[in-house]
């Protein structure tokens, strides 16, 4: 990991608009995240969805946010039927001002409906803030949109 969990003593989510949020301690943080990357390997949407409140917001880039666990679900599922061998992997976890930093490695193949069968193999990150149940009230996800069409339409780039 990039920065020591450790020295995250307490993390503090401030939430926009009123929301109330909440602290959570390194551990409790380190497994939240554990069991977050579990979910969107495991091809079942809803299982992401239950990390989050239920008006939780995740945002993908520049798109509309998805608003509610319904929405979040939709989101979901929308990876999982493009690459139903979907794996995530928790690459760290940090804190960029009163966010939570999750970073993660996706790898899959475009074989869902429609798919070519390409290999997608790209990184990301979201920045969480937590509600006073101890979930996600908002997420914005950050990844290179572009490379990963790139990738459904054309395959990961060899290694060399």
């Amino acid at each position: 990991m990039n920065r020591p969990i450790l020295s995250l003593l307490c993390l503090v989510a401030i939430g926009a608009c009123g929301r109330e949020t909440r602290s959570m301690a390194p551990d409790n943080l380190t497994e939240f995240a554990t069991r977050y990357t579990a979910a969107w390997s495991s091809q079942d949407p809803a299982s992401v969805a239950s990390f989050f409140a239920e008006n939780g917001s995740l945002q993908i880039n520049d798109g509309d946010p998805s608003v509610g666990r319904a929405a979040i679900e939709a989101t979901a599922r929308s990876f999982m039927t493009a690459l139903p061998d979907m794996v995530l992997v928790m690459d760290s976890l940090g804190h960029d001002g009163d966010r939570v930093t999750y970073h993660w490695t996706l790898t899959g193949t475009n074989t869902g409906p429609g798919g070519i069968g390409n290999a997608v193999h790209i990184s990301g990150f979201e920045e969480w803030l937590f509600g006073p149940e101890g979930l996600i009230v908002d997420s914005r996800g950050h990844m290179d949109e572009s490379e990963y069409q790139r990738q459904l339409e054309g395959g990961v780039e060899p290694v060399s």
